[in-house]
C-alpha cells in the first residue's frame, strides 16, 4: 500500500512540542521553553545556560524581508549537541515579537515572532537542519507562510509542518 501525504509523519516535529510562549524577552522565552524541554527529557539541564551563551555569541535571529518583504523575522536558537539528548525542531510562536541581534550583521537587533529552536545530538546534521529551515521558509507561498506565522493553536501549526516542511 502506497503512503499518502496524510500518513507521512515528518519525525523533527513533536506533537506536543509546539510552543506559545507568553514571554517578552528572548531569555524569558528560552528559560521557558527550556524548563518543558528539560521536563520531557529532551535536554540536558545545562541546555538552557548553553543556549544563552552560544545565543550571546553567535546570534539566530534571521531577517526574513530579503526572501519576501511581507514575512515576519525568525530566530533559529539552538546549542551544541552534548547539552540535548535528541535531533527535532521546537516551534516556538511568540506572542509578542522579542529582539534578537541577527545572525549576519550581529550588532544589529530585529524583533521577531517566530522560533524555529533546533535540538541536535548529531553535530554532522546541524547545518542539514539549517538548511531545511531555509528551504521551507524559500519554498512555501509567502500567503500560507504568513497565515502559518500568526497561527496561535500549537495543533493547527504542527499539522501545516507536517504537510508543508
Amino acid at each position: 500500500m502506497l503512503a499518502t501525504n496524510s500518513d507521512i509523519v515528518n519525525p523533527l516535529f513533536l506533537p506536543d512540542s509546539i510552543f506559545l510562549s507568553e514571554q517578552t524577552s528572548k531569555e524569558a522565552v528560552f528559560k521557558d521553553v527550556a524548563e518543558q524541554l528539560v521536563k520531557k527529557g529532551l535536554v540536558k539541564e545545562s541546555f538552557l545556560e548553553n543556549l544563552i551563551k552560544r545565543e550571546e555569541s553567535f546570534p539566530t535571529g534571521m531577517d526574513l524581508f530579503v526572501v519576501n518583504p511581507s514575512l515576519p523575522n525568525i530566530g533559529i536558537p539552538h546549542t551544541e549537541g552534548e547539552f540535548v539528548n535528541t535531533r527535532c525542531i521546537i516551534p516556538v510562536k511568540l506572542m509578542t515579537p522579542v529582539t534578537f541581534n541577527n545572525m549576519i550583521h550581529p550588532s544589529a537587533t530585529l524583533e521577531v515572532s517566530f522560533l524555529f529552536m533546533i535540538l541536535n545530538n548529531d553535530p554532522g546534521a546541524q547545518t542539514n537542519i539549517l538548511s531545511d529551515i531555509m528551504g521551507f521558509i524559500s519554498t512555501v507561498d509567502p500567503k500560507q507562510l504568513n497565515e502559518f506565522f500568526n497561527y496561535t493553536d500549537t495543533e493547527k501549526i504542527y499539522q501545516f509542518l507536517q504537510e508543508k516542511f
